[in-house]
């Protein structure tokens, strides 16, 4: 389909089709199909599968109802966060989380490592399962044309298994990465061909394009998104991320590392990870030293990029948490110069 290609996560993924631009506007005002089908799924099932997910997810998935998402981090025993994921919940005793590509094999150990003593049903099926991510304001209208269960009217974050272009048991959820609406659709990988013929197809008429993972990466930014590697890490807390929303410490729930993320709540962080725009010309991006007024470091660029739908720069970082407050002023330094950017509340684009 003319993409460029590139390697992702021991993957080779399309990183951009006709062009950022492009692609982020077709996101924000009809729709696109993006091929995600290199992220984790596992399964966990049994008696003691939710005494399994509250052990090692910040969140509480005891609140959760059949049919139901929920999005959570996995934090580890030294302050940081192993990754961040969904949690789809199927019934009592049967749970689906969905991981980074990059983090299958390093979540699957720290999963299986928590489980001893709990001893819940385990299954990774990262490798048979293919997704889609269909993301913008049609998406939806555009893939009701494809299954009989009514799904334009889903609240966010919900689900349901149903039949969808001709193949049985798929997973159509109201989740995504852009701030655009949509829907995610999990797969056997034998439908891969058929269902992406099929969205493709259902959703021409609405003008649905292929969209790449750099666009993926810019609708996410502007939406203040994290993504793991760069703004969430081994060494950042949830509480340091702005992650608190997601990090619940519900009366009986014992996750890992809460004593001390507890602390971090009521104590405060040395740092915080903010947004900002530049108000000086220049782009920031990933590793580029954050400045005060008298050029001391303050504090890391962690995500940057022109936004497409803002045409400005914007970026994400971490810095000490004086500086953390919307309206003050900060600089980046870009080449060796320090340019002048202001702190943001989150999101920079509102829908």
């Amino acid at each position: 389909m003319g993409a460029r290609m590139v390697p992702f996560a021991g993957f080779y993924m399309p990183i951009q089709f006709e062009g950022i631009n492009a692609e982020h506007e077709t996101v924000r005002k009809s729709l696109g199909v993006f091929d995600v089908s290199h992220m984790g799924e596992i399964w966990v099932r049994g008696p003691k599968a939710l005494e399994l997910i509250q052990r090692v997810s910040s969140n509480d998935a005891s609140v959760l109802t059949d049919g139901k998402v929920q999005y959570a981090c996995f934090p580890n025993d030294t302050g940081g966060i192993v990754d961040d994921f969904l949690v789809y919940r199927f019934g009592e005793e049967s749970f689906l989380l969905v991981v980074n590509a990059a983090n299958i094999e390093k979540d699957w150990e720290w999963i299986n490592l928590q489980n001893e003593g709990i001893n819940a049903s385990l299954m990774n099926a990262s490798d048979q399962i293919s997704q889609l991510a269909v993301q913008g304001p049609l998406a939806l209208k555009a893939m009701q044309k494809l299954t009989k269960e009514a799904i334009v009217e889903m609240p966010y974050y919900t689900f349901k298994k149903l039949s969808f272009a001709g193949a049985e048991d798929v997973i159509l959820s109201t989740t995504g990465y852009t701030g655009s609406g949509g829907c995610e659709i999990y797969f056997n990988n034998n439908d891969g061909i058929t269902i992406y013929q099929a969205v493709l197809d259902a959703g021409a008429e609405f003008g649905i394009k292929p969209i790449g993972l750099a666009a993926r990466d810019t609708l996410r930014l502007e939406m203040g998104f994290c993504l793991y590697g760069n703004d969430i890490n081994d060494q950042t807390s949830p509480i340091e991320a702005g992650l608190g929303w997601i990090t619940k410490f519900s009366e009986g729930k014992d996750f890992i590392n809460r004593d001390e993320l507890y602390r971090q709540k009521n104590e405060g962080v040395t740092q915080k990870l903010v947004g900002f725009e530049m108000l000086d010309r220049g782009i920031p991006r990933q590793h580029y030293s954050i400045l005060d007024h008298d050029g001391q470091h303050i504090g890391e660029v962690t995500s940057g990029t022109m936004s497409p739908s803002l045409k400005k720069p914007i970026g994400m970082g971490y810095v000490k948490t004086p500086f953390a407050k919307a309206g003050s002023t900060i600089y980046i330094e870009v080449r060796g110069k320090a340019l002048k950017a202001e702190i943001v509340k989150l999101p920079f684009y509102k829908p």
